[in-house]
């Protein structure tokens, strides 16, 4: 089922208008502690918002977890949850990915609709029919593919956020502008992020999503291109968990942008990457995202945690790397010293 992106200016009103067309029984408005207070009140107008049943859950990726899926299960059950119900899913890209999973499996699937508020879940999260929760430690560990009925982008969500969380959904729009073409990377490295032009951000970010859009659509579960959308994240969710271990936490896009740097590196030693755009990329990343810190005796560590993402096949780390600007490299291997070496190259830098 291919998912409407709704790409809205008024969301009262384009709300309104889509539940207006829909048939259902029940409407559910799955939030968090944060969203119910800061974007809840952006669609409390819409009629019928006032018959929906609100479930609010806690805040925070440590709570996409199997404990809140039975919440938000239970919740569905004793109110009366059908198969003809509808979800609306209003949150960042933890609430988007948790609802949207227990969506698909309460009633062996209902229909719902994404309404991301934070930047990264707009380009990343909310689209693209990926939904799921993190367990043992692992990011998105248990999950479906699912794809929202519709999903409603409104950038006045985002004036909510501050400048990491902006940054950390931006990495996503560097990483879709790299996978898309240099005219897309060149829109994105020289968008003034100090001074934020919400009105070009939103354009920007449509660009974004309908790249990412483009892929899916090629191949919905993954089974080829759709793996080019992991530029980053095979080292990227290594640094992320290897951040809760070490009890400083940091934001998804922040740990992609970060792994971006290695897997170019990486693209740059085995498939001839231009040397200047790699150093350009490394820049931009440095000085809007800093550094994570850690050191050799942790290399093993990041190691073993890649060996765990979902990717990988007959015990080889899968990554997505590039040629060049939009010309894709999925299913590449990397030796351990190899790692090695891209990890000293960001130390390094």
């Amino acid at each position: 089922m291919k998912q409407k992106i709704i790409r809205s200016g008024n969301i009262v009103n384009d709300l309104g208008d889509l539940l207006h067309s829909l048939s259902y029984n029940g409407l559910f408005l799955l939030t968090d502690e944060n969203t119910q207070k800061y974007c809840f009140p952006l669609i409390r107008e819409v009629p019928e918002i006032a018959s929906a049943k609100k479930i609010i859950i806690s805040a925070g990726d440590e709570n996409k977890n199997v404990a809140t899926l039975y919440v938000v299960w239970e919740f569905l059950s004793k109110n009366g949850a059908n198969r003809k119900s509808l979800l609306i899913n209003l949150g960042g890209g933890m609430l988007t990915d948790l609802g949207g999973f227990a969506a698909a499996t309460f009633k062996r699937g209902i229909r719902f609709i994404n309404i991301p508020t934070t930047l990264l879940g707009a380009v990343d999260a909310a689209v693209g029919g990926k939904t799921g929760i993190n367990f043992n430690g692992l990011k998105n560990e248990i999950g479906a593919f699912a794809p929202a009925l519709a999903v409603l982008i409104d950038s006045h969500f985002f004036k909510t956020l501050d400048v990491s969380n902006l940054l950390s959904g931006y990495a996503e729009m560097l990483k879709h502008a790299l996978l898309d073409s240099p005219l897309s990377l060149g829109k994105i490295l020289r968008f003034d992020l100090e001074t934020i032009d919400y009105r070009q951000l939103n354009s920007l970010l449509f660009e974004s999503v309908l790249v990412k859009e483009r892929i899916v659509e090629e191949d919905p579960t993954e089974q080829g291109i759709r793996k080019a959308l992991n530029l980053g994240h095979t080292f990227g969710h290594a640094f992320e968990s290897l951040s809760h271990e070490l009890k400083r936490p940091v934001l998804h896009g922040y740990a992609v942008a970060w792994g971006m740097v290695c897997e170019l590196y990486l693209s740059f030693v085995k498939l001839g990457f231009d040397r200047n755009i790699l150093m350009q990329i490394t820049r931009f990343v440095k000085e809007n995202y800093g550094i994570f810190a850690f050191d050799c005796s942790q290399y093993q560590r990041i190691y073993e945690l890649m060996q765990h993402d979902k990717k990988n096949e007959s015990g080889l780390i899968n990554f997505t790397l590039l040629k060049s600007v939009g010309n894709i490299g999925i299913n590449q291997t990397a030796s351990q010293q190899e790692i090695d070496e891209a990890l000293d190259y960001f130390r390094e830098i």
